[in-house]
């Protein structure tokens, strides 16, 4: 199984940034197919380098 924290990050950046709560982890997890959670972990990779949520 792949790790999927850094795709919750963005997730959860990119919730906050819209203003909405995120869900937790385990329901992350547990509630995404896996290739909305791969789509996630790719997005959070290619924005690392680029700072989209920084103050």
């Amino acid at each position: 199984m792949s790790d999927y924290r850094s795709g919750y990050e963005y997730y959860r950046k990119a919730c906050e940034e819209h203003g909405l709560e995120p869900i937790n982890f385990h329901y992350f997890i547990l509630n995404l197919s896996h290739e909305q959670l791969d789509t996630y972990n790719e997005r959070a990779q290619q924005k690392r380098g680029r700072n989209e949520f920084a103050s």
